[in-house]
């Protein structure tokens, strides 16, 4: 038995020598070949535009002290502007090629991308875009090219903006499972699934007002790129006369219906290239890589610093999809003890969260206000808890489009009353005190206990919209009147006071460069999220490892997780949240 065991241990301990020495090489390469590739740019090379795997703004640093390894991602939207910006005076780029490409940003975002792209346009050379078929987010985005090519039975998606709310007040009926909720503001409605089996008059008219003034703001746009009427436009999204390649080229929606061939010998013959002859192409992606390992320019001494804010607002470090509470105050207080950092800007794309980090976060943006300027500047969304962090800076920039204001608090706990009775399970509670046992799930809830989480509501909310009063400069019942958790448009947020300029993170940058005056300057990016080996290892840190949402994602579709998502977010949130409303997916 001895000789057995001692067998079985050897067999263990080479298993585990084998994967040590195996992992031990992957973040080897890992650390090493991260920053190695390098894309050559020849000469008379055309920028191929694919974002279909940019979601985000930042791409992210990653700190893994227990290894020593330390990782940077250049793959954010804000990169591929940078790059965008480089390649206009890059004279081997030639032009950009927008090529079925498929986009996985926000309305906001798209602007930021597609004001890049007209910038660009300046310096004379082409910007040219092909699809068989173009949804109504990468026709906002292609609009902006010199020519448009459609495939002879491909489609242009033109007809308007909608979204959908998901309902589950029958579903709770049925099932026995009840949300409560404790809430303050006629339009927080981030909890009205819960509560009704349809959508409120006050949810329809916050609803219709944003999607009507982003839509307005994104007609602007195309009109002016297509030389369209805005009123022509609305006349071809209410009749879908953009349905067919003909219908889209009579309306002069596009320029060309062609197969993706001739597209490319359009191509050649801009480069004056033979038709046999191939024309060099550079994913964007590779640039951007390139560009941004190579442009630091350590000679300038002055900096300012962006802070990036996105995704939901919680406890704990953070990531790229969580303003985290550490990463952030962290964040503040490197950049507000560097000496080099002359401004902040603080970059948020974020619906909300939870009301006491939004608090804390504020408290350090109050902090470093005494320091140094802090400029915000509005992405996609700057809701809820994500106005909360902004309304304190010295000037605030949206785009028309972005989703703010929802200046409202709620509260939501899960109740199984009903549905442990129908299976026949009972509980009993014992307690010293009267309001000892707080909450239970298995018992309905407290008539103290509601009093109790109402009055909390009720204190967030004022303290909310008193950051906000004394931000913005305005009186509690001036806020109060646009608060209830009401959602705004960037363009409805300016007209209110909410923001201060219509404008993007570039507006941004200048006018803290002014503040500060400061007129060579370099940026540098936070957060720095400090990870460990489970993170590396367990949440997709490396290429051939997926995380579980990717796996789960793939066994049922991005859309049954979407609803699985939305589910499990809103059911798990602990304490009071200030968070928008609903989740925005704007079709």
């Amino acid at each position: 038995m001895r000789f057995l065991g001692n067998v079985l241990a050897t067999i263990v301990g080479l298993f585990v020598f084998i994967m040590l020495c195996f992992f031990g090489i992957v973040i080897i390469g890992a650390i090493f070949g991260s920053g190695s590739k390098s894309t050559y740019v020849e000469d008379n090379s055309v920028l191929e535009l694919n974002l279909e795997n940019i979601s985000n703004d930042y791409g992210g640093k990653f700190n893994y002290e227990e290894i020593g390894y330390y990782d940077a991602k250049h793959d954010g939207l804000t990169d591929v502007l940078n790059a965008i910006k480089a390649a206009k005076t890059d004279e081997k780029i030639k032009g950009i090629s927008i090529l079925n490409n498929t986009l996985n940003l926000g309305i906001a975002q798209t602007k930021a991308l597609r004001d890049g792209l007209e910038d660009f346009k300046k310096s004379k050379k082409f910007v040219l875009s092909y699809a068989n078929v173009y949804s109504q987010k990468d026709y906002y985005l292609n609009s902006i090219a010199d020519e448009i090519y459609l495939n002879p039975i491909g489609e242009v998606d033109f007809k308007g903006l909608s979204t959908e709310v998901m309902y589950f007040k029958d579903f709770q009926d049925q099932t026995g499972i009840k949300m409560e909720v404790i809430r303050h503001g006629k339009f927080k409605s981030a909890v009205e699934p819960f509560l009704l089996s349809e959508m409120s008059p006050e949810n329809r008219t916050q609803i219709s007002t944003f999607l009507n003034s982003i839509w307005d703001s994104m007609v602007v746009d195309i009109s002016k790129s297509r030389n369209i009427p805005v009123a022509q436009l609305n006349n071809i999204a209410s009749g879908l006369l953009a349905r067919t390649p003909q219908l889209a080229l009579q309306n002069k929606l596009i320029d060309k219906i062609a197969y993706e061939d001739v597209y490319h010998e359009d191509i050649r013959t801009k480069l004056k290239l033979n038709k046999d002859e191939d024309y060099n192409f550079v994913n964007i992606v590779d640039y951007t890589q390139d560009y941004a390992t190579s442009s630091s320019d350590f000679d300038v001494k002055d900096k300012i610093a962006v802070i990036y804010a996105q995704g939901e607002i919680g406890s704990g470090e953070g990531d790229l999809n969580v303003v985290g509470e550490g990463s952030m105050r962290r964040s503040l207080q490197e950049a507000r003890k560097d000496k080099n950092v002359k401004a902040i800007v603080l970059r948020i794309d974020s619906p909300g969260g939870s009301a006491l980090t939004s608090e804390l976060i504020w408290r350090e943006i109050e902090i470093t206000k005494k320091e140094k300027p802090v400029v915000v500047s509005m992405g996609n969304l700057a809701a809820s808890g994500g106005y909360y962090i902004a309304c304190n800076a010295n000037k605030i920039f949206a785009e028309a489009s972005t989703i703010t204001g929802s200046i409202g608090v709620f509260g939501v706990l899960p109740n199984l009353t009903q549905v442990t009775k129908k299976y026949g399970i009972n509980t009993e509670l014992v307690e010293t005190h009267e309001n000892a046992s707080g909450y239970s799930l298995f018992k309905p809830l407290d008539d103290n206990f509601r009093a109790f989480t109402q009055e909390g509501v009720e204190t967030i909310y004022k303290t909310f919209v008193t950051r906000v009063a004394t931000g913005r400069k305005m009186t509690f019942a001036q806020v109060d009147a646009i608060a209830q958790g009401r959602v705004w448009a960037g363009s409805d947020a300016l007209k209110l006071g909410l923001v201060d300029q219509l404008g993007g993170l570039d507006d941004a940058l200048a006018y803290a460069s002014k503040l500060v005056k400061i007129t060579d300057y370099s940026t540098v990016d936070y957060p720095k999220y400090e990870k460990d080996l489970a993170d590396l290892f367990g949440g997709g840190g490396l290429p051939f490892m997926k995380s579980r949402e990717s796996l789960i994602k793939a066994e049922i579709g991005e859309a049954n997780y979407k609803v699985i998502e939305q589910i499990r977010r809103l059911s798990v949130q602990k304490g009071t949240q200030a968070l928008l409303p609903f989740e925005v997916n704007i079709k």
